[in-house]
């Protein structure tokens, strides 16, 4: 069985855990609505992406 051959120091450990942190969600703002969305994402409200009709728009 593998065995550390040194204890691993809190600068090592922290280094290593700084890559694991989450990051917040990007959002950017609609050109035609206005709205917040996510980027790469179809706008559920105008079933719009990339400026071509994908899905028909949700009613409310």
């Amino acid at each position: 069985m593998a065995v550390p051959k040194r204890k691993t120091t809190p600068s090592k450990r922290g280094m290593r855990r700084a890559h694991d942190k989450l990051d917040a969600p990007a959002y950017i703002e609609d050109k035609d609505s206005g709205e917040l969305r996510r980027p790469h994402h179809i706008d559920l409200k105008t079933g719009m992406y990339r400026g071509k009709q994908v899905l028909t728009p949700k009613d409310d």
